[in-house]
């Protein structure tokens, strides 16, 4: 997928379309001398001979001319015709970059075609064109980020919360691998302690004791199983929740939604059938971003269209991170009501008592019991702000965001994690059993090697490849 470290590469780094600034960026060992080709300082020094992390003033030229043949008209062309735009550069020494390699970034008036020309200069100069993410590839392949900050990089720019957002901070900064290593720190201790066992099991020497490795193997289990069960809620601040209205047809689902995002998106009508298709728009909840999805009222029909939208409500529905499920609240539950009710008991759910404002006191209906139901009017607006917090509690609990320690985020690291908890436990149940240190052995490299790849201390291309194809080019 990619060139060697050996090549200067360049891309455009701003994204597409017209903006006031527009940046080009370098990276490599000739990022200076490509560079060198489009750009003319104002000052009239060459490139070469500039201060490290310095904004210069230039000018971008078109250096095509400089091959042509001196003709007989040639100082006829008016002045400047080579000259593509004033630009601010500046140089970045190797280590001090962010690809820890030399880097050359060329920031001009952001049109498309002007950076495009400066691009088409850099590669006919020696650069090729960036594979999508291979800036941030490169960050990682010299060492100036790990893994698991790489990937932060990604999130940070995707960011759609500043609960979101500040996560990924804490990733870019180190916070998730510095735990995730000193846990595969402590196993690789032991292991080395096992594998001399193992190698001088016949001589008197004294390695580890059995409660020490018994010790030392808990203490990751403990840290994995933390970090693991952050997963679910941090994939929701990472990514959004998936939050599906659900409820018979003409019970205010739609109204409900346009309540929610305090617009009128969805049609509503008297009539029962009226929402035959998904609609999906997404809100900010206190930092936490929510894609609700209005979906077709479920019912029993012959309308094939009606038949179409039914059977996405229940696709969505078994994707959802959390259902809201309405019922009608002036009128006595259905058996459609109950049904749903029954279907949702075991998902996380929020039962809406819509009409409330049609509704007389009454007492409670059985089929109620132990679901979390609020009141609501979408007509009125009654009980929606008391909705939103219920929603928000749903999905990221109290516990979660007063703890202090990371989060993670990524359904990569989950795996991960996931199956270093199962050698660890493999690990722990060896130990305490008795068993030859080899299968010890096998069970702690594999919860190690499982860490690993988290920051990248393990990897392979393929698991690269795959991770970096996410970035845009220039990132």
């Amino acid at each position: 997928m990619y060139g060697g470290l050996e090549d200067t590469i360049c891309a455009i780094a701003t994204p597409k379309g017209e903006g006031g600034i527009g940046i080009v960026r370098l990276s490599g060992p000739r990022a200076l001398v490509v560079a060198s080709r489009a750009v003319r300082l104002r000052s009239g020094r060459p490139l070469s001979s500039i201060s490290s992390h310095t904004l210069q003033l230039a000018d971008l030229v078109n250096p095509a001319s400089d091959k042509r043949k001196v003709s007989r008209v040639a100082h006829k062309r008016p002045p400047g015709s080579d000259l593509l735009d004033e630009a601010l550069v500046v140089y970045m020494k190797a280590p001090r970059s962010f690809t820890a390699e030399d880097v050359v970034e060329i920031q001009s008036h952001g049109g498309t075609l002007v950076l495009k020309m400066v691009c088409k200069v850099c590669v006919e100069s020696g650069a090729r064109i960036a594979e999508p993410g291979e800036f941030t590839k490169r960050a990682f392949l010299n060492g100036r980020l790990d893994l698991s900050q790489a990937e932060a990089v990604l999130d940070t720019i995707r960011a759609t919360s500043s609960i979101g957002l500040n996560m990924a901070q804490r990733h870019l900064r180190g916070d998730l691998a510095r735990e995730v290593e000193q846990a595969r720190t402590s196993l690789l201790t032991v292991l080395a302690h096992v594998e001399a066992g193992i190698d001088f099991v016949g001589e008197d020497i004294s390695f580890l004791r059995r409660d020490e490795l018994t010790r030392i193997v808990r203490e990751a289990c403990a840290v994995v199983q933390k970090l693991e069960a952050t997963a679910q809620e941090g994939r929701i601040l990472r990514e959004g929740a998936h939050v599906v209205i659900l409820g018979r047809p003409n019970v205010g689902k739609s109204s409900i939604l346009n309540r929610l995002l305090r617009e009128e998106r969805a049609i509503v009508t008297a009539i029962p059938g009226t929402t035959r298709d998904v609609i999906e728009e997404s809100i900010d909840l206190d930092g936490v971003t929510v894609r609700l999805v209005d979906t077709a009222g479920v019912r029993e029909t012959d309308d094939i269209v009606e038949q179409e939208g039914i059977r996405r409500t229940r696709v969505a529905q078994d994707e959802a991170d959390l259902l809201l499920v309405v019922v009608d609240r002036s009128v006595p539950l259905t058996s459609d009501d109950r049904k749903l009710l029954s279907v949702v008991k075991d998902r996380k759910h929020v039962v809406l008592l819509n009409k409330a404002d049609l509704a007389d006191e009454a007492e409670s209906d059985a089929a109620l019991v132990g679901h979390f139901s609020y009141s609501i009017s979408a007509k009125t607006g009654w009980g929606v702000e008391t909705v939103k917090s219920a929603i928000r509690g749903q999905l990221v609990s109290e516990s979660f965001e007063a703890a202090d320690g990371v989060a993670v985020t990524n359904v990569r690291h989950r795996d991960a994690l996931r199956r270093a908890g199962e050698s660890l436990g493999q690990a722990l149940e060896s130990v305490q059993w008795g068993a030859a240190g080899e299968l010890v052995s096998i069970d702690v490299r594999a919860a190690a090697d499982a860490l690993g790849e988290i920051t990248g201390a393990i990897t392979t291309d393929e698991i690269l490849g795959r991770i970096f194809s996410e970035f845009c080019i220039g990132k």
